[in-house]
Formats: structure tokens, C-alpha cells, sequence
């Protein structure tokens, strides 16, 4: 085992894992395409893009290119008072990709982070308007928002993350999705009845990521943002792990067709490169907030936020994304995991397999051993890591035939074993 592994291993506070029992962590020496490097030589091919950051795959020359020239620049200036071209034109560049009048865009570091200034865009919104008492949110059972104290109150409360903090926050509405008449009656009666102290809904659109790669269909999205309409509320779209091209759409609000009111992003905003993420707001949103008042400005501000080499990054990512090149892939790696997964059905205690862009899911009856099934696909030369009752792929975009193979081939072979 390497130096710095064991002289740091009684230091480092490690995310997801008891650290009493749980392995040691595989050592990293360096990644290129969708390909991990350990220590002791091993090459690992990354089904999951570094929880679903990579999409262009690692060391992509032109965003290390891009960084690279940044920091020689400036690596990082304060966004209070002051600005720096990456950021103003990465905000120009977004606002124009997405949909409607998604204008207005606040940035942070991390997706939890922007869930939860989305959440306080809400609630100051209703508040800048003169309305009291709108203090509480719609989600959704499946779904989950990020670990921070208040996007912990919007995930499914049986999703088995943060039971333990029950009670802690105030309690959300966490409902069903509107998937068919009865559940659409149900949201939209419990709006009726609770519509004046509620401020937002808040979905993952087509996906639920972490609460299970759980998929619904647009005609969902649609029908929120038709309740959100009547009873006059706020709908924000969580788009930290659909965003950037992995349903198929470059966002998955613009194919549905459903503009939301905030959209938060973050994930492959960099290409796995830099921490970076946003929360980004309709004209009515931030209407709201343009005040003489200045009181009613959105009092917040990460320290990294804008940070000019994340957005260096984020803009040469964009740059990759605009050639279109991403779309092919995409369909490419849709075909060879529908391909590839299908013999799973057959699978003891396999109950559904499904793929959706460049998302591949293999789902159980029951939790899988998730340890001890990471460890025999990383024997097999692939790095799958699952979750709850899903083993899953969402692939670098780059990732080739072969490697596709691969990934697929490991998990029909483990779930047949």
C-alpha cells in the first residue's frame, strides 16, 4: 500500500462508509478518457464518470488547456465587487442554451449548495412580494436534493440517508410524482389545501439519480408545471445530475418542452474537471429581487463562488458540448447498454432493466451488496459502484465500443454468477 494512503488513511474522514469496516479506498494515480489509473498499474474503465461529472471524459486537452491558461491568469478573485470575463460569459452562454427566460444566474460550488439557494430564491420571492407564510416545499418520493440540512427536508424520507435526522428541520411535502390521474388528483387537491403556505415544487426531471435512477416521462413535467401554474407557485427543476446531456437533451427541460421557474445545475457543468455549480432564475424570479429596497437583495455569497478557473473549465466545456459531437455519442452509448444490459433480465432477483441518454440501470427486489459487488467489477477491470437496489452506468461520453463492452459484459457476468 502506498505512503501517503496509510499516513493519511487516520486523517481522512471518508463520505458514505463506515469507516471502522469499510476497505481501504483504491489508490489513484492518474485518469485519461474514461479510464482510472491505480497505483499498482491496474487500469480501471469508469461506468459511473465520477458520480457523473466526466462527461467528456478525464484530462480532456481542450478544458485542461483552457484551465491551464486561467490560472496563469488568475486562479481566483473574489465575486463581491468585483468580476472576471469566465464568469460573465459563462452566464451569457448558459442563459442562452437554456430554455425561456432562464436569464438570471447565481453561482456556487457545489449542487447541494445551489438546491438550497434555490430553495431561499423561493422563499424570498414570496417574501419580496409582500406574501407571508409560504415557508414550506413540494418534492417528491424517489427523489433526493443533495446532504446539506435543507435539501435533506425535500429527499424521499425513506431513501435511508438521513432518517437520522428526522425531525431536526421542519417537514416538506414529500409526495408521489403526478405519474397517472389519481396521483395528479392527489397533488393537485393537496395544493388546493395547502397552496398558501407552500412556495415551491421542486423535481429531478426524468430521472430521480441517487434515489434509485428511477425515469418518468415528460407528460410529468408537464402536468407540474401546469398545477404549479394554477395554484400559482414556483417549480424548480433539479437538473445537478440530468443536466449537460445525459438524458439525451442538453437539459432535460428543454426536451420536455417545461420551463421551470429556477433550474439548478452542477455535475458535468465543468466536465469533471472543477467544482462549479448554479442555480438560475426566470425575469419573474429575479424581478423580485430589483429593488430600490436593499433589503430585499438575495443575501448570499460562497466564498468560491464564480471562481475563474471552475468557469475557465465550464466555458471550455461548453465549447465541446456546442460542437455536437455529444449527441452521437450519446444515442452510440444508449444502444450498447440497452444491448449490452438486456440479458440481466434473465438474472436472479432482477426486476427491471432500463436505460435512458447514456443511463443504464439494472434494478433488484431487494438492496444489493454493494461493497462486496464493487469489489468483483473492479477484478473485472471496471469501476461500477451501486447503490440501494441498482447496480447502474452513466459512462463518460467518450467511452469507446470496447469499453462499453466491457462495463456491460462485468455486470451480466457478476449478476450471473
Amino acid at each position: 500500500m502506498t505512503s501517503w494512503l496509510t499516513d493519511g488513511a487516520p486523517h481522512v474522514w471518508r463520505p458514505y462508509c463506515q469507516m471502522k469496516t469499510a476497505p481501504a479506498p483504491l489508490a489513484v494515480a492518474r485518469t485519461h478518457g474514461a479510464r482510472i489509473v491505480l497505483e499498482d498499474g491496474r487500469e480501471l474503465v469508469d461506468g459511473i464518470a465520477s458520480w457523473w461529472t466526466a462527461c467528456h471524459g478525464y484530462n480532456h486537452p481542450h478544458i485542461r488547456e483552457a484551465v491551464t491558461q486561467q490560472l496563469a491568469r488568475a486562479p481566483h478573485v473574489m465575486f463581491g465587487g468585483l468580476a472576471h470575463e469566465p464568469a460573465y460569459r459563462l452566464a451569457s452562454r448558459l442563459a442562452a442554451l437554456l430554455p425561456g427566460d432562464l436569464n438570471h444566474v447565481f453561482f456556487a460550488e457545489s449542487g447541494s449548495v445551489a438546491v438550497e439557494i434555490s430553495m431561499k430564491m423561493a422563499l424570498q420571492y414570496w417574501i419580496n412580494r409582500g406574501v407571508a407564510g409560504r415557508t414550506k416545499f413540494v418534492s417528491f418520493l424517489g427523489g433526493y436534493h443533495g446532504d446539506t440540512l435543507a435539501t435533506m427536508t425535500i429527499c424521499d424520507p425513506e431513501e435511508g440517508m438521513h432518517g437520522l435526522f428526522s425531525g431536526v428541520m421542519p417537514a416538506q411535502h414529500v409526495v408521489a410524482l403526478p405519474r397517472d390521474a389519481a396521483s395528479e388528483a392527489a397533488l393537485d387537491a393537496l395544493l388546493t389545501q395547502r397552496g398558501p403556505e407552500i412556495a415551491a415544487l421542486i423535481v429531478e426531471p426524468r430521472v430521480q439519480g441517487a434515489g434509485g435512477m428511477l425515469l418518468h416521462d415528460d407528460r410529468v413535467l408537464q402536468v407540474l408545471r401546469r398545477l404549479a401554474d394554477k395554484h400559482g407557485l414556483l417549480l424548480i427543476f433539479d437538473e445537478i445530475f440530468t443536466g449537460f446531456g445525459r438524458t439525451g437533451d442538453l437539459f432535460a427541460c428543454e426536451g420536455a418542452g417545461v420551463v421551470p421557474d429556477i433550474v439548478t445545475l452542477s455535475k458535468a457543468l465543468t466536465g469533471g474537471t472543477l467544482p462549479l455549480s448554479a442555480a438560475i432564475a426566470s425575469d419573474k424570479v429575479f424581478e423580485a429581487f430589483w429593488s430600490d429596497d436593499p433589503g430585499a437583495a438575495l443575501m448570499h455569497g460562497p466564498t468560491y463562488m464564480a471562481n475563474p478557473l471552475a468557469c475557465a473549465a465550464a466555458n471550455a466545456s461548453l465549447d465541446l458540448f456546442e460542437s455536437g459531437a455529444w449527441r452521437v455519442d450519446v444515442a452510440r452509448i444508449n444502444a450498447a447498454l440497452a444491448q449490452g444490459l438486456e440479458p440481466c433480465r434473465a438474472a436472479p432477483g432482477v426486476v427491471d432493466v432500463r436505460t435512458l441518454g447514456a443511463i443504464g440501470v439494472v434494478e433488484f427486489d431487494q438492496p444489493v451488496d454493494a461493497g462486496g459487488l464493487c469489489a468483483r467489477f473492479v477484478d473485472l477491470g471496471c469501476w461500477i459502484r451501486p447503490m440501494g437496489k441498482v447496480v447502474y452506468l452513466t459512462p463518460p461520453f467518450v467511452t469507446s465500443d470496447a469499453e462499453l463492452e466491457r462495463l456491460t459484459g462485468a455486470i451480466c457476468e457478476v449478476m450471473a454468477s
